[in-house]
C-alpha cells in the first residue's frame, strides 16, 4: 500500500529527521505530473510528498468546473489507485491555503476524508498546510491549533507557517511583504511550539521562512540564512527541552543553491516543495517537441499535419519524462536517494 497512512507516515518523517534527509514534495495539477513524481521517486528509490495547490485542484477540475477541492480530489484518487504499482511510499498533501481559502479548499477535504473514514475507507489526503502567514502571529496560531485538533481526529498531519516565503507562486503573491517578515525568528517558533504541542495525538511540521522566496531567480538575487533553522531549533530545546524538535519544511526550493539546500538538513528540514523548477521540466521537452515538429501539428497550407506528433500523447509523455528526471535530481540532492522504507 504504497500511499502511506499516519504511523507510516510519521515513521517517514522520524527517519528523515534522524538521518539529515528531506523529501522532495512536488506540486501536481494533472494525471500526467503525478505519474512523472511516482515515476520519478520510483526510480530513486526514494519516498516523497505529492501535493496539491488551490490553483492546482481548480486546474484539474477542467475549465467548466473550477472547482479546487474536487480537483484535488480528484487527483488524490488517481495517485492512490495508481502508486500500488510502485515500489516507494508517497504521502498526499495540500499545498498553501490562506485563511479565506480554508471553507472552499481545505476544510470540503478534511470533510471528505471524514466520510471516507465513517466507512471504513483511507483519507483522502494525509497531510494539508495552512498559510496563515500574513496574519498576526496569534491570529495564524489560533486558527491553526483549531485545525490541527480537529486534523488529529482522522489522523492528518497539518503544516503550518511562521514567517512569510516571498514571491509569487501558483495564485500566492508575496511580493510586497516586508523583507523583516522573510526570516522567522527563534521566539516566533518557541510560540508555534507552546500553541501547537498542547494538542493531544497531534502531529505537526513547520514551514519556518530563513529569506526563501517562490519562483526561480538569478544566482545571487535570493539571500537564505539558514542558520535562522539552526537557532530556531536550539531556541526550541533550550526551553523545553533536548528532545524537543520540528519537523522542517523548506518552502520555496526551486533554483536554491545546493550548498545551502544541504545545510538546512542538517537543521532538521524533512520536507522541500518544489514546483517551479519542474513545471519548466515538463515544459521544456514539450517546447521541443513543438519546434521539431511545427509542420507536423499544424495543418499548413491545406496539408493534413502528422497525427503522430499532434496527438497529445506524444508530447505529453515527453513532459512527464522531462518532469521525472528533474525530480530525481532533487531526490539526490536532498538525500532521500535509495531510502525507501518500504520493504
Amino acid at each position: 500500500m504504497p500511499v502511506v497512512n499516519l504511523e507510516q507516515y510519521k515513521a517517514m518523517l522520524e527517519a528523515a529527521s534522524k538521518g539529515h534527509y528531506a523529501y522532495p514534495a512536488v506540486n501536481v495539477s494533472s494525471m500526467e505530473t503525478a505519474s512523472a513524481a511516482l515515476m520519478a521517486f520510483a526510480n530513486a528509490k526514494s519516498d516523497g510528498i505529492i501535493q496539491v495547490s488551490v490553483g492546482g485542484g481548480e486546474h484539474a477540475s477542467g475549465n467548466a468546473v473550477k472547482n479546487s477541492a474536487l480537483g484535488a480530489i480528484a487527483i488524490a484518487d488517481y495517485v492512490r489507485f495508481i502508486a500500488d504499482q510502485y515500489n516507494v511510499f508517497v504521502a498526499l498533501h495540500t499545498d498553501h491555503c490562506k485563511a479565506e481559502k480554508l471553507e472552499s479548499f481545505v476544510l470540503p477535504l478534511i470533510e471528505e476524508t471524514e466520510r471516507r473514514r465513517a466507512c471504513g475507507r483511507p483519507n483522502v489526503f494525509n497531510s494539508h498546510m495552512f498559510d496563515g502567514s500574513v496574519l498576526p502571529l496569534k491570529e495564524n496560531l489560533k486558527i491553526a491549533k483549531g485545525l490541527l485538533a480537529r486534523c488529529a481526529k482522522s489522523e492528518i498531519i497539518l503544516e503550518v507557517e511562521a514567517g512569510v516565503v516571498g514571491g509569487e507562486e501558483d495564485g500566492v503573491n508575496n511580493s510586497d511583504v516586508p523583507n523583516s517578515k522573510l526570516y522567522t525568528t527563534p521566539g516566533d517558533m518557541v510560540e508555534v511550539y507552546r500553541e501547537l504541542s498542547a494538542v493531544e495525538g497531534a502531529t505537526y511540521m513547520v514551514a519556518a521562512t530563513f529569506g526563501n522566496v517562490h519562483g526561480v531567480y538569478k544566482p545571487g538575487n535570493v539571500k537564505l540564512n539558514p542558520k535562522i533553522l539552526r537557532d530556531g531549533q536550539k531556541e526550541l530545546k533550550s526551553v523545553y527541552g533536548e528532545d524537543t524538535k520540528f519537523y522542517l519544511v523548506f518552502h520555496g526550493g526551486s533554483g536554491s543553491e545546493k550548498e545551502d539546500i544541504a545545510e538546512t538538513l542538517d537543521y532538521g528540514v524533512v520536507k522541500m516543495n518544489i514546483d517551479t523548477d519542474t513545471q519548466y521540466a515538463f515544459t521544456r521537452p514539450v517546447a521541443d517537441h513543438m519546434f521539431k515538429n511545427y509542420d507536423g501539428v499544424l495543418k499548413i497550407e491545406s496539408e493534413v499535419g502528422n497525427k503522430k506528433v499532434y496527438d497529445p500523447r506524444s508530447y505529453l509523455r515527453a513532459g512527464e519524462a522531462g518532469m521525472a528526471q528533474r525530480m530525481i535530481e532533487a531526490c539526490n540532492d536532498l538525500q532521500s536517494a535509495g531510502k525507501t522504507l518500504l520493504r
